[in-house]
This record gives C-alpha cells, structure tokens and sequence, in this order.
C-alpha cells in the first residue's frame, strides 16, 4: 500500500498542508505516523478531502461533512456503493439548497434592480411589509410562498 506524505498530499488534493493537519485535528480524514512521527495518508483520503472540499464549497457545515464521513468504513477504502448511500442521504438536502441558491439569483436581481434596496417599503415584492407577519430574515428567499 502506498502511502503519501503530507506535503503529496497537499500537492494532489489542493488543500494546504494546515488545512490537511485541521481536517485531521476535526476527525474528517486520518493519517499514520511513521517511526519519526511524520503523518502518512492512505490515497483513499483523496476522495475523502474532495467530499470535504466540494461540500464546503456548496455551504454544508463542517459538522455535517463529519457526520457523513462517519458513516463510511474507517477499516477499508470506502466503495462506489459506500458513497452512492452517503449521497443519497444527501440529496434532498442539496435538492433544498440549490432551490434557495436558485431563489437567492433570481430574487437579488430583481430587488436590486428595481432601485429601491428596501424590502419594508417595496410596493412590488412587499407592500406595507406583509412579509414580517412570516417571520424575521430574508422571508423570500428562506420561506418561500406557495
């Protein structure tokens, strides 16, 4: 098996050799140490590193990245079906962000571009501030009608 070093590591997946050493510290990949105590990574934590990195991207906390990386086998590279369960978990979650994503475009465009940067006094979006009887925070983009 081989095993690459932190700074190959780095070079491959992208990622500083810090953030590698505080994905470790946060328990997302592992690493093991040779004789003088220099951290070896197993290829699979590539894909592990790229789960992370994609993820946090589209806004997924690292606390949820841990809970799903925990959910993979820690004694063998993880399978195409290891993965395919992992993100079928997940895909209604990222369905329901990729609808705000896609409400947040369409909507800041158009709140903006009408000029009036105001949604408490908009007469075309919010008139007379009806949206406050929904809640607190951007209601249009969080708690979408209909």
């Amino acid at each position: 098996m081989e095993l690459l070093t932190i700074g190959d590591m780095a070079v491959r997946s992208g990622v500083a050799q810090s953030a590698l050493r505080y994905y470790e510290r946060e328990g997302l990949i592992r690493s093991t140490r040779t004789g003088g105590n220099q951290r070896r990574y197993e290829r699979h934590e590539l894909r592990r590193i790229a789960f992370i990195r994609i993820a946090q991207q589209v806004g997924v906390s690292l606390e949820e990245i841990r809970e799903a990386l925990a959910e993979l086998p820690e004694n063998r590279t993880p399978t195409k079906a290891d993965w395919a369960r992992l993100s079928a978990r997940w895909r209604r979650k990222l369905e329901a962000r990729i609808a705000m994503m896609e409400r947040l475009r369409d909507q800041l465009t158009g709140c903006i571009g009408c000029g009036c940067l105001s949604l408490s006094r908009c007469k075309l979006i919010n008139p007379e501030d009806r949206l406050a009887a929904r809640g607190t925070g951007p209601q249009m983009i969080i708690n979408p009608p209909g």
